[in-house]
Protein backbone atom coordinates (compact mmCIF):
# COMPACT_ATOMS: atom_id res chain seq x y z
CA UNK A 1 0.00 0.00 0.00
CA UNK A 2 0.91 3.18 -1.13
CA UNK A 3 1.15 6.15 1.21
CA UNK A 4 -1.85 8.27 1.32
CA UNK A 5 -2.49 11.84 2.99
CA UNK A 6 -5.47 14.27 3.43
CA UNK A 7 -4.62 17.86 2.11
CA UNK A 8 -7.21 20.26 3.66
CA UNK A 9 -6.77 22.51 0.08
CA UNK A 10 -9.30 20.34 -2.04
CA UNK A 11 -8.49 19.50 -5.83
CA UNK A 12 -9.90 18.57 -9.11
CA UNK A 13 -10.59 15.53 -10.23
CA UNK A 14 -10.79 14.13 -13.56
CA UNK A 15 -14.17 14.50 -14.03
CA UNK A 16 -14.03 18.11 -12.98
CA UNK A 17 -15.60 17.85 -9.09
CA UNK A 18 -13.69 19.43 -6.36
CA UNK A 19 -13.16 17.43 -3.29
CA UNK A 20 -11.31 17.29 -0.28
CA UNK A 21 -10.13 13.88 -0.18
CA UNK A 22 -6.91 11.16 -0.09
CA UNK A 23 -4.21 10.99 -2.33
CA UNK A 24 -1.05 9.43 -2.96
CA UNK A 25 1.65 11.45 -1.84
CA UNK A 26 4.66 10.28 -4.53
CA UNK A 27 1.74 11.74 -7.43
CA UNK A 28 0.82 14.48 -5.47
CA UNK A 29 4.49 15.56 -4.72
CA UNK A 30 5.89 14.06 -7.48
CA UNK A 31 8.66 12.78 -5.08
CA UNK A 32 9.97 8.86 -5.15
CA UNK A 33 11.93 7.79 -2.19
CA UNK A 34 15.28 8.82 -2.81
CA UNK A 35 14.26 12.36 -2.83
CA UNK A 36 13.96 15.34 -0.79
CA UNK A 37 10.84 16.21 0.86
CA UNK A 38 10.52 19.82 1.98
CA UNK A 39 8.29 20.68 4.99
CA UNK A 40 7.18 23.79 6.87
CA UNK A 41 5.08 23.96 9.91
CA UNK A 42 3.92 27.59 11.26
CA UNK A 43 6.28 27.83 14.73
CA UNK A 44 5.06 29.43 18.24
CA UNK A 45 4.92 33.28 18.74
CA UNK A 46 7.41 33.32 21.60
CA UNK A 47 5.55 35.97 24.06
CA UNK A 48 4.97 32.87 26.79
CA UNK A 49 6.43 30.07 27.84
CA UNK A 50 5.09 26.80 25.73
CA UNK A 51 1.79 24.67 26.62
CA UNK A 52 1.31 21.49 26.12
CA UNK A 53 -1.10 22.76 23.01
CA UNK A 54 2.28 23.86 21.65
CA UNK A 55 3.94 20.43 21.17
CA UNK A 56 0.62 18.75 19.12
CA UNK A 57 2.09 19.93 16.12
CA UNK A 58 5.95 19.60 16.64
CA UNK A 59 4.91 15.77 17.89
CA UNK A 60 3.01 15.17 14.73
CA UNK A 61 5.10 16.40 12.22
CA UNK A 62 8.02 14.88 13.58
CA UNK A 63 6.51 11.78 13.49
CA UNK A 64 5.68 12.49 9.77
CA UNK A 65 9.55 13.23 9.06
CA UNK A 66 10.38 9.95 10.57
CA UNK A 67 7.91 7.86 8.49
CA UNK A 68 9.02 9.40 5.68
CA UNK A 69 12.86 9.25 6.28
CA UNK A 70 11.70 5.42 7.32
CA UNK A 71 10.14 4.90 3.71
CA UNK A 72 13.22 6.34 1.99
CA UNK A 73 12.82 9.71 1.19
CA UNK A 74 14.86 12.55 3.34
CA UNK A 75 13.22 15.51 4.43
CA UNK A 76 13.85 19.10 5.32
CA UNK A 77 11.32 20.28 7.99
CA UNK A 78 11.59 23.75 8.84
CA UNK A 79 9.82 25.65 11.60
CA UNK A 80 9.70 29.39 11.71
CA UNK A 81 9.36 31.45 15.28
CA UNK A 82 7.94 34.77 15.58
CA UNK A 83 9.93 36.86 17.73
CA UNK A 84 8.08 40.48 16.75
CA UNK A 85 4.61 40.62 17.27
CA UNK A 86 1.49 42.65 18.81
CA UNK A 87 1.70 40.07 21.72
CA UNK A 88 5.76 40.32 22.20
CA UNK A 89 5.19 44.17 22.49
CA UNK A 90 2.59 43.45 24.74
CA UNK A 91 4.03 41.24 26.83
CA UNK A 92 7.44 42.63 27.26
CA UNK A 93 5.78 45.75 28.19
CA UNK A 94 4.02 44.43 31.06
CA UNK A 95 7.05 42.29 32.43
CA UNK A 96 9.22 45.71 32.06
CA UNK A 97 11.59 43.79 29.58
CA UNK A 98 12.96 44.17 26.06
CA UNK A 99 11.24 41.90 23.05
CA UNK A 100 14.12 40.53 22.23
CA UNK A 101 14.72 39.61 25.96
CA UNK A 102 11.61 38.05 25.89
CA UNK A 103 12.07 36.42 22.65
CA UNK A 104 15.08 34.66 24.00
CA UNK A 105 13.58 33.59 27.21
CA UNK A 106 11.06 31.71 25.80
CA UNK A 107 12.79 30.28 22.40
CA UNK A 108 15.42 28.52 25.40
CA UNK A 109 11.92 27.05 26.68
CA UNK A 110 10.75 25.97 23.63
CA UNK A 111 13.55 24.48 22.22
CA UNK A 112 13.84 22.46 25.98
CA UNK A 113 10.07 21.35 25.30
CA UNK A 114 11.26 20.20 22.13
CA UNK A 115 13.95 18.04 23.23
CA UNK A 116 11.72 16.56 26.25
CA UNK A 117 9.58 15.36 24.04
CA UNK A 118 12.33 13.43 21.76
CA UNK A 119 12.40 16.18 18.61
CA UNK A 120 15.67 17.31 17.62
CA UNK A 121 16.47 20.99 17.64
CA UNK A 122 18.18 22.00 14.27
CA UNK A 123 19.52 18.23 13.51
CA UNK A 124 18.74 16.70 10.51
CA UNK A 125 17.01 13.70 12.79
CA UNK A 126 14.27 16.58 13.53
CA UNK A 127 13.81 19.81 12.96
CA UNK A 128 16.40 21.30 10.62
CA UNK A 129 16.03 24.88 10.27
CA UNK A 130 14.43 27.68 12.70
CA UNK A 131 14.64 30.99 10.72
CA UNK A 132 13.24 34.10 13.16
CA UNK A 133 10.74 36.59 11.69
CA UNK A 134 13.48 39.49 12.64
CA UNK A 135 16.15 37.39 10.87
CA UNK A 136 14.19 38.06 7.25
CA UNK A 137 12.76 41.42 7.42
CA UNK A 138 14.74 43.13 4.50
CA UNK A 139 13.71 39.90 2.17
CA UNK A 140 10.08 40.57 3.57
CA UNK A 141 10.51 44.17 2.30
CA UNK A 142 11.03 42.82 -0.81
CA UNK A 143 8.30 40.59 -1.33
CA UNK A 144 6.07 43.31 -0.41
CA UNK A 145 7.52 45.81 -2.89
CA UNK A 146 7.42 42.91 -5.47
CA UNK A 147 3.24 42.72 -4.65
CA UNK A 148 3.01 46.48 -4.68
CA UNK A 149 4.73 46.25 -8.36
CA UNK A 150 2.30 43.00 -9.16
CA UNK A 151 -1.05 45.45 -8.20
CA UNK A 152 -1.79 42.71 -5.30
CA UNK A 153 -0.82 45.12 -2.60
CA UNK A 154 -1.19 48.62 -1.99
CA UNK A 155 -0.25 51.58 0.51
CA UNK A 156 -1.90 53.62 3.19
CA UNK A 157 -0.42 55.94 5.51
CA UNK A 158 -0.34 53.41 8.83
CA UNK A 159 0.84 50.16 6.27
CA UNK A 160 0.98 47.95 3.24
CA UNK A 161 -2.12 45.56 2.59
CA UNK A 162 -2.58 43.09 0.31
CA UNK A 163 -6.00 43.24 -1.93
CA UNK A 164 -7.85 40.16 -1.65
CA UNK A 165 -10.09 41.48 -4.19
CA UNK A 166 -7.11 40.93 -6.77
CA UNK A 167 -6.84 37.62 -6.11
CA UNK A 168 -9.50 35.27 -7.83
CA UNK A 169 -9.49 32.28 -5.94
CA UNK A 170 -8.96 33.89 -2.43
CA UNK A 171 -10.90 31.47 -0.01
CA UNK A 172 -9.76 28.29 -1.64
CA UNK A 173 -7.95 26.60 1.57
CA UNK A 174 -10.55 27.65 4.03
CA UNK A 175 -13.30 27.21 1.64
CA UNK A 176 -15.17 30.05 2.23
CA UNK A 177 -16.68 32.92 0.48
CA UNK A 178 -14.47 35.97 0.30
CA UNK A 179 -17.55 38.27 0.36
CA UNK A 180 -19.01 36.70 3.67
CA UNK A 181 -15.42 36.33 5.26
CA UNK A 182 -15.11 38.94 8.02
CA UNK A 183 -11.88 40.41 9.90
CA UNK A 184 -10.23 37.76 11.91
CA UNK A 185 -7.47 36.93 14.08
CA UNK A 186 -4.43 39.41 13.71
CA UNK A 187 -6.89 41.25 10.99
CA UNK A 188 -6.98 45.28 11.65
CA UNK A 189 -10.17 47.15 11.57
CA UNK A 190 -9.28 50.22 9.21
CA UNK A 191 -11.65 52.06 7.23
CA UNK A 192 -9.09 53.00 4.72
CA UNK A 193 -8.86 49.44 3.32
CA UNK A 194 -10.26 48.73 0.62
CA UNK A 195 -11.82 45.54 1.47
CA UNK A 196 -12.09 44.67 4.64
CA UNK A 197 -10.67 40.98 4.46
CA UNK A 198 -7.49 43.53 3.03
CA UNK A 199 -4.68 42.02 5.97
CA UNK A 200 -1.78 44.10 6.51
CA UNK A 201 1.90 43.24 4.71
CA UNK A 202 4.07 46.39 6.66
CA UNK A 203 2.71 47.47 10.08
CA UNK A 204 3.46 51.37 10.28
CA UNK A 205 5.42 52.24 13.75
CA UNK A 206 3.31 53.64 16.12
CA UNK A 207 4.79 55.77 18.98
CA UNK A 208 4.21 54.23 21.89
CA UNK A 209 6.23 51.13 20.46
CA UNK A 210 9.80 50.55 21.68
CA UNK A 211 12.86 51.04 19.04
CA UNK A 212 13.82 47.39 18.71
CA UNK A 213 10.54 46.30 16.91
CA UNK A 214 11.11 49.20 14.35
CA UNK A 215 12.68 48.98 10.84
CA UNK A 216 13.57 50.64 7.87
CA UNK A 217 11.31 50.39 5.37
CA UNK A 218 10.86 52.66 1.29
CA UNK A 219 7.09 52.72 2.00
CA UNK A 220 4.55 55.55 2.36
CA UNK A 221 4.15 54.76 6.52
CA UNK A 222 7.78 55.07 7.05
CA UNK A 223 9.83 52.57 10.24
CA UNK A 224 7.33 50.02 11.06
CA UNK A 225 7.65 46.08 11.17
CA UNK A 226 5.96 43.15 9.05
CA UNK A 227 2.71 41.76 9.45
CA UNK A 228 2.42 38.27 10.79
CA UNK A 229 1.42 36.45 7.36
CA UNK A 230 4.26 37.68 5.19
CA UNK A 231 6.80 36.54 7.42
CA UNK A 232 5.91 32.76 6.35
CA UNK A 233 5.99 33.37 2.54
CA UNK A 234 9.24 34.93 2.86
CA UNK A 235 11.02 32.49 4.97
CA UNK A 236 9.14 29.33 3.87
CA UNK A 237 10.09 30.25 0.21
CA UNK A 238 13.75 31.62 1.28
CA UNK A 239 14.81 28.19 3.10
CA UNK A 240 12.69 25.53 0.99
CA UNK A 241 11.69 27.26 -2.81
CA UNK A 242 8.72 28.45 -4.10
CA UNK A 243 6.50 25.44 -3.74
CA UNK A 244 6.71 22.97 -0.44
CA UNK A 245 5.36 19.61 -0.55
CA UNK A 246 4.12 19.46 2.87
CA UNK A 247 2.90 22.98 4.53
CA UNK A 248 1.54 21.81 8.42
CA UNK A 249 0.06 23.54 11.18
CA UNK A 250 -2.44 23.83 13.85
CA UNK A 251 -6.38 23.83 12.62
CA UNK A 252 -6.86 27.77 13.82
CA UNK A 253 -4.23 28.67 11.45
CA UNK A 254 -6.54 27.41 8.34
CA UNK A 255 -8.03 31.07 8.26
CA UNK A 256 -6.49 33.68 8.06
CA UNK A 257 -2.94 33.33 8.59
CA UNK A 258 -2.55 29.75 6.05
CA UNK A 259 -5.57 31.38 3.71
CA UNK A 260 -3.54 34.80 3.28
CA UNK A 261 -0.27 33.10 3.33
CA UNK A 262 -1.32 31.07 0.49
CA UNK A 263 -2.90 34.09 -1.71
CA UNK A 264 0.04 36.33 -1.17
CA UNK A 265 2.72 33.60 -1.99
CA UNK A 266 0.74 32.59 -4.97
CA UNK A 267 0.25 36.14 -5.57
CA UNK A 268 3.71 36.54 -5.40
CA UNK A 269 5.31 33.44 -7.54
CA UNK A 270 2.55 32.75 -9.89
CA UNK A 271 3.18 29.02 -8.62
CA UNK A 272 1.28 26.71 -6.49
CA UNK A 273 2.66 27.05 -2.79
CA UNK A 274 2.02 23.64 -1.40
CA UNK A 275 1.22 20.66 -2.75
CA UNK A 276 -0.39 19.21 0.51
CA UNK A 277 -1.55 20.99 3.08
CA UNK A 278 -1.76 19.40 6.75
CA UNK A 279 -4.14 20.69 9.97
CA UNK A 280 -3.81 18.97 13.31
CA UNK A 281 -6.35 19.10 15.45
CA UNK A 282 -6.50 21.23 18.75
CA UNK A 283 -6.69 20.54 22.54
CA UNK A 284 -10.04 19.84 23.73
CA UNK A 285 -10.68 20.24 27.64
CA UNK A 286 -13.20 19.80 30.35
CA UNK A 287 -13.72 21.43 33.99
CA UNK A 288 -14.25 19.44 36.59
CA UNK A 289 -18.53 18.56 36.29
CA UNK A 290 -17.52 17.49 32.81
CA UNK A 291 -18.53 21.08 30.94
CA UNK A 292 -16.19 21.74 27.53
CA UNK A 293 -13.75 24.27 28.64
CA UNK A 294 -11.11 26.97 26.82
CA UNK A 295 -7.68 26.50 27.82
CA UNK A 296 -7.17 30.00 29.16
CA UNK A 297 -4.80 32.06 31.01
CA UNK A 298 -8.13 34.37 32.68
CA UNK A 299 -8.94 30.82 33.71
CA UNK A 300 -5.61 29.69 35.23
CA UNK A 301 -5.95 26.16 33.92
CA UNK A 302 -3.06 26.81 30.72
CA UNK A 303 -0.92 23.96 30.92
CA UNK A 304 2.76 24.80 30.80
CA UNK A 305 5.05 21.55 29.56
CA UNK A 306 7.03 22.68 32.40
CA UNK A 307 4.36 22.26 34.40
CA UNK A 308 3.13 18.70 33.00
CA UNK A 309 6.63 17.62 32.65
CA UNK A 310 7.17 18.01 37.12
CA UNK A 311 4.60 14.81 36.96
CA UNK A 312 4.63 12.97 33.84
CA UNK A 313 7.96 12.45 31.58
CA UNK A 314 8.08 13.00 28.06
CA UNK A 315 7.41 9.89 26.81
CA UNK A 316 3.71 10.14 28.15
CA UNK A 317 2.86 13.29 26.69
CA UNK A 318 4.35 12.22 23.41
CA UNK A 319 2.59 9.16 23.45
CA UNK A 320 -1.07 11.26 24.27
CA UNK A 321 -0.57 13.17 21.76
CA UNK A 322 -0.05 10.24 19.16
CA UNK A 323 -2.81 8.04 20.58
CA UNK A 324 -5.11 10.45 18.58
CA UNK A 325 -5.08 10.83 14.52
CA UNK A 326 -4.01 13.89 13.97
CA UNK A 327 -6.89 15.17 12.37
CA UNK A 328 -9.14 15.23 15.20
CA UNK A 329 -9.13 16.86 18.26
CA UNK A 330 -7.29 15.82 20.95
CA UNK A 331 -9.15 15.68 24.43
CA UNK A 332 -7.24 16.16 27.69
CA UNK A 333 -10.06 15.29 29.60
CA UNK A 334 -11.75 16.36 32.74
CA UNK A 335 -9.41 18.91 35.16
CA UNK A 336 -10.14 20.69 38.41
CA UNK A 337 -7.39 22.73 37.90
CA UNK A 338 -8.43 24.92 40.90
CA UNK A 339 -7.69 21.50 43.01
CA UNK A 340 -4.09 21.23 43.71
CA UNK A 341 -4.46 17.75 44.44
CA UNK A 342 -4.95 17.14 40.47
CA UNK A 343 -2.04 19.28 38.53
CA UNK A 344 -2.66 17.53 35.11
CA UNK A 345 -5.43 16.38 33.58
CA UNK A 346 -7.14 13.05 33.42
CA UNK A 347 -6.18 12.33 30.23
CA UNK A 348 -2.28 12.67 31.16
CA UNK A 349 -3.16 10.32 34.14
CA UNK A 350 -4.99 7.60 31.89
CA UNK A 351 -2.05 7.41 29.48
CA UNK A 352 0.30 7.55 32.20
CA UNK A 353 -1.37 4.42 33.32
CA UNK A 354 -1.81 2.88 29.75
CA UNK A 355 2.17 3.29 29.28
CA UNK A 356 2.76 0.60 32.26
CA UNK A 357 1.80 -2.55 30.37
CA UNK A 358 5.17 -1.36 28.02
CA UNK A 359 7.45 -0.31 31.23
CA UNK A 360 6.48 -3.76 32.72
CA UNK A 361 7.30 -5.31 29.44
CA UNK A 362 10.57 -4.16 29.18
CA UNK A 363 11.44 -4.82 33.00
CA UNK A 364 9.67 -8.35 31.95
CA UNK A 365 11.94 -8.40 29.19
CA UNK A 366 15.09 -7.47 30.87
CA UNK A 367 14.39 -9.82 34.03
CA UNK A 368 14.17 -12.81 31.98
CA UNK A 369 16.64 -11.84 29.03
CA UNK A 370 19.48 -9.84 30.54
CA UNK A 371 18.70 -7.51 27.33
CA UNK A 372 17.88 -3.59 27.92
CA UNK A 373 15.24 -3.12 25.62
CA UNK A 374 16.59 0.55 26.01
CA UNK A 375 20.13 -0.14 24.81
CA UNK A 376 18.00 -1.79 21.18
CA UNK A 377 19.25 0.22 18.50
CA UNK A 378 17.00 0.53 15.86
CA UNK A 379 16.99 -1.70 12.63
CA UNK A 380 18.03 -0.66 9.04
CA UNK A 381 14.89 0.37 6.96
CA UNK A 382 15.07 -2.49 4.48
CA UNK A 383 16.17 -4.97 7.22
CA UNK A 384 13.49 -7.97 6.54
CA UNK A 385 11.86 -10.25 9.25
CA UNK A 386 14.02 -13.25 8.26
CA UNK A 387 15.82 -15.89 10.44
CA UNK A 388 17.34 -19.18 9.52
CA UNK A 389 16.01 -20.37 13.30
CA UNK A 390 12.74 -19.12 12.69
CA UNK A 391 9.67 -21.18 11.59
CA UNK A 392 7.87 -19.77 8.76
CA UNK A 393 4.53 -19.61 10.35
CA UNK A 394 6.94 -16.92 13.49
CA UNK A 395 7.98 -15.15 10.44
CA UNK A 396 4.87 -14.32 8.80
CA UNK A 397 3.23 -13.72 12.47
CA UNK A 398 5.96 -10.48 12.71
CA UNK A 399 5.72 -9.50 9.12
CA UNK A 400 2.33 -9.46 10.24
CA UNK A 401 2.50 -6.71 12.71
CA UNK A 402 4.92 -4.98 10.55
CA UNK A 403 2.49 -4.78 7.98
CA UNK A 404 -0.65 -3.19 9.55
CA UNK A 405 1.91 -1.35 11.79
CA UNK A 406 2.85 0.28 7.98
CA UNK A 407 -0.67 0.34 6.83
CA UNK A 408 -1.84 2.51 9.46
CA UNK A 409 0.81 4.71 8.75
CA UNK A 410 0.41 4.61 4.98
CA UNK A 411 -3.47 5.47 6.02
CA UNK A 412 -2.68 9.93 6.49
CA UNK A 413 -0.16 9.11 9.55
CA UNK A 414 -2.83 7.10 11.65
CA UNK A 415 -1.06 7.11 14.36
CA UNK A 416 -3.88 6.14 16.86
CA UNK A 417 -4.63 3.04 14.58
CA UNK A 418 -0.77 2.40 14.25
CA UNK A 419 0.16 2.41 18.33
CA UNK A 420 -2.97 -0.47 18.95
CA UNK A 421 -0.61 -3.07 17.13
CA UNK A 422 2.57 -2.00 19.53
CA UNK A 423 -0.41 -3.18 21.99
CA UNK A 424 -1.02 -5.95 19.95
CA UNK A 425 2.84 -6.91 19.51
CA UNK A 426 3.21 -6.72 23.32
CA UNK A 427 0.56 -9.08 24.14
CA UNK A 428 1.70 -11.87 21.71
CA UNK A 429 5.11 -11.57 23.10
CA UNK A 430 4.05 -11.75 26.31
CA UNK A 431 2.04 -15.01 25.70
CA UNK A 432 4.89 -16.39 24.32
CA UNK A 433 7.13 -16.46 27.21
CA UNK A 434 4.82 -17.46 29.26
CA UNK A 435 4.30 -20.90 27.13
CA UNK A 436 8.31 -21.22 27.11
CA UNK A 437 9.15 -19.77 30.21
CA UNK A 438 10.66 -22.87 31.59
CA UNK A 439 12.62 -24.25 28.22
CA UNK A 440 16.00 -22.88 28.16
CA UNK A 441 16.66 -19.08 26.52
CA UNK A 442 19.62 -19.74 24.54
CA UNK A 443 18.55 -23.26 22.20
CA UNK A 444 14.85 -22.59 22.44
CA UNK A 445 12.87 -21.41 18.98
CA UNK A 446 10.81 -19.88 21.33
CA UNK A 447 12.96 -17.14 23.02
CA UNK A 448 14.69 -16.78 19.33
CA UNK A 449 10.97 -15.42 18.19
CA UNK A 450 10.53 -13.00 21.53
CA UNK A 451 13.68 -11.52 20.90
CA UNK A 452 12.89 -11.20 17.06
CA UNK A 453 9.47 -9.72 18.19
CA UNK A 454 11.52 -7.34 20.38
CA UNK A 455 13.52 -5.91 17.63
CA UNK A 456 10.50 -5.28 15.78
CA UNK A 457 9.21 -3.62 19.38
CA UNK A 458 11.98 -1.40 18.92
CA UNK A 459 11.82 -0.51 14.99
CA UNK A 460 8.26 0.63 15.32
CA UNK A 461 8.42 2.17 18.44
CA UNK A 462 11.12 4.29 16.90
CA UNK A 463 9.13 5.41 13.87
CA UNK A 464 6.66 6.90 16.29
CA UNK A 465 9.51 8.12 18.30
CA UNK A 466 8.58 6.49 21.42
CA UNK A 467 10.57 4.58 24.34
CA UNK A 468 13.80 6.86 23.58
CA UNK A 469 15.38 7.18 27.00
CA UNK A 470 14.16 4.68 30.35
CA UNK A 471 11.34 6.11 32.62
CA UNK A 472 13.05 7.01 36.40
CA UNK A 473 12.62 3.68 38.56
CA UNK A 474 10.99 4.83 42.26
CA UNK A 475 12.73 4.30 45.02
CA UNK A 476 11.93 1.65 47.48
CA UNK A 477 12.60 3.60 50.39
CA UNK A 478 14.10 2.23 53.34
CA UNK A 479 17.24 1.24 52.41
CA UNK A 480 16.32 -0.53 48.76
CA UNK A 481 18.52 -4.07 49.56
CA UNK A 482 16.30 -4.65 52.89
CA UNK A 483 13.17 -4.00 50.84
CA UNK A 484 13.76 -6.12 48.46
CA UNK A 485 14.70 -8.82 50.61
CA UNK A 486 11.86 -8.01 52.97
CA UNK A 487 9.13 -7.64 49.58
CA UNK A 488 10.72 -11.48 48.24
CA UNK A 489 10.17 -13.13 51.74
CA UNK A 490 6.34 -11.63 51.49
CA UNK A 491 6.17 -13.31 47.94
CA UNK A 492 7.56 -16.27 48.90
CA UNK A 493 5.28 -17.13 51.60
CA UNK A 494 2.36 -15.66 49.64
CA UNK A 495 3.61 -18.50 46.92
CA UNK A 496 3.53 -21.14 49.54
CA UNK A 497 0.37 -20.12 50.62
CA UNK A 498 -0.72 -20.22 46.76
CA UNK A 499 0.52 -23.57 46.14
CA UNK A 500 -1.22 -25.49 49.44
CA UNK A 501 -4.27 -24.07 48.13
CA UNK A 502 -4.14 -25.49 44.69
CA UNK A 503 -3.25 -29.08 46.66
CA UNK A 504 -6.73 -29.23 47.62
CA UNK A 505 -9.10 -30.99 45.43
CA UNK A 506 -12.12 -30.09 46.45
CA UNK A 507 -13.48 -26.76 44.87
CA UNK A 508 -15.58 -26.40 48.35
CA UNK A 509 -13.02 -27.38 50.95
CA UNK A 510 -13.38 -24.04 53.57
CA UNK A 511 -9.55 -24.36 54.08
CA UNK A 512 -8.68 -23.71 50.47
CA UNK A 513 -11.35 -21.12 50.03
CA UNK A 514 -9.30 -19.49 53.33
CA UNK A 515 -5.75 -19.80 51.66
CA UNK A 516 -6.73 -18.09 48.47
CA UNK A 517 -8.44 -15.26 50.00
CA UNK A 518 -5.19 -14.71 52.72
CA UNK A 519 -2.99 -14.66 49.15
CA UNK A 520 -5.49 -12.22 47.79
CA UNK A 521 -5.43 -9.86 50.84
CA UNK A 522 -1.20 -9.84 50.51
CA UNK A 523 -1.61 -8.88 46.85
CA UNK A 524 -4.75 -6.04 48.09
CA UNK A 525 -2.49 -4.59 51.31
CA UNK A 526 0.60 -4.64 48.71
CA UNK A 527 -1.43 -2.53 45.99
CA UNK A 528 -2.29 0.22 48.77
CA UNK A 529 1.08 0.53 49.35
CA UNK A 530 1.99 0.91 45.56
CA UNK A 531 3.70 -2.24 45.56
CA UNK A 532 1.91 -4.25 42.29
CA UNK A 533 2.16 -8.10 42.28
CA UNK A 534 1.86 -10.15 39.13
CA UNK A 535 1.33 -14.24 38.73
CA UNK A 536 2.44 -15.39 35.38
CA UNK A 537 2.99 -18.86 34.77
CA UNK A 538 6.53 -18.77 35.35
CA UNK A 539 6.47 -17.43 38.71
CA UNK A 540 5.11 -14.19 40.78
CA UNK A 541 7.07 -10.87 39.99
CA UNK A 542 6.57 -7.43 41.98
CA UNK A 543 7.34 -3.79 41.26
CA UNK A 544 6.63 -0.32 42.31
CA UNK A 545 4.03 1.90 40.97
Amino acid sequence: MALRVYSTLAHEKADGSVVREKQDFAEVTGKKPGETVTMYVCGPTVYKPSHIGHMVGPVIFDTVKRYLTYLGYKVKWVVNITDVDDKLIKRAGELNTTVPALAEQNIADYFACLKALNIAVASPDGVDEFPRATQHVGGMRDVIAALIKKGYAYELDDGVYFDVSKDSDYGKLSNRDPEQMEAGTRLEVNAKKRNPGDFALWKGAKPDEPSEVQFDSPFKCGRGRPGWHIECTCMAIKVLGETLDIHGGGLDLQFPHHENELAQSESLTGKEFAHVWMHNGLLKLKDKDGNEAKMAGSLGNVLNVCDALRHVSGDVLRFFLLQTHYRSPVDLGIWDWKNPETPIPNGLIETQTALQSFYRFFERYQNVYGIDFYQLSPSERDTPITDTELTPGMEKQLEMFKGIFSAWMDDDFNTAAAIGVLYDLVRELNRTIDSHVKFPLNDHIGHKYVRRGVQLLRDLSWILGLFWVPRQQQKLGGGDALVAGLMQLIIDVRSTIRAEAKKIAAKDDPLKAMLFAQATKIREDLEKLGVIVEDRPGGTTWRVG
